[in-house]
């Protein structure tokens, strides 16, 4: 019996992507935010979570595939990480799926950039191709710099 493993996904642009369900907190709608002064042009600012800030991170311009815009209403994948919460702002909430592991197949190597780096592997489904996130390492990139 093959393994499976289960993604929140989200689209970001064009493309499916999706985390493990495990490193994910919740999923909210667009949410008021605190700019955040001299921070990486990719924070979009701080979000009040029940008490909780959370750095909310443009998942665009993060992967160089634009930005939101001051108008935009992106929605918010909190991420659970070692070092407390991290929103990944994406353009719209997908499903939670269940995904064969035999499916899972390493990045294309058309990938280039941080989107390299950050893309853990590609699962092909039956209409589409869902890019899988590595969430940590998004997270320890976002901490580091």
């Amino acid at each position: 019996m093959a393994k499976t493993k289960q993604y929140c996904t989200f689209f970001l642009n064009d493309f499916f992507f999706g985390v493990e369900v495990e490193k994910v907190q919740e999923v909210i709608r667009f949410q008021k935010m605190t700019k955040t002064p001299l921070a990486p042009s990719y924070v979009r600012g701080l979000i009040n979570l029940r008490g909780q800030i959370v750095t909310a991170i443009d998942l665009r311009r993060l992967l160089d595939m634009g930005e939101f815009t001051e108008d935009e209403r992106p929605m918010n994948v909190i991420i659970r990480s070692k070092d407390g919460a991290i929103s990944f702002q994406v353009n719209e909430i997908g499903d939670v799926l269940e995904v064969n592991n035999s499916s899972f197949e390493y990045p294309p190597e058309t990938l280039e950039g941080v989107a390299r780096e950050l893309i853990h592997g590609a699962c092909k489904l039956e209409d589409r191709l869902l890019l899988v996130l590595d969430a940590d390492k998004a997270v320890a990139m976002v901490s580091e710099r």
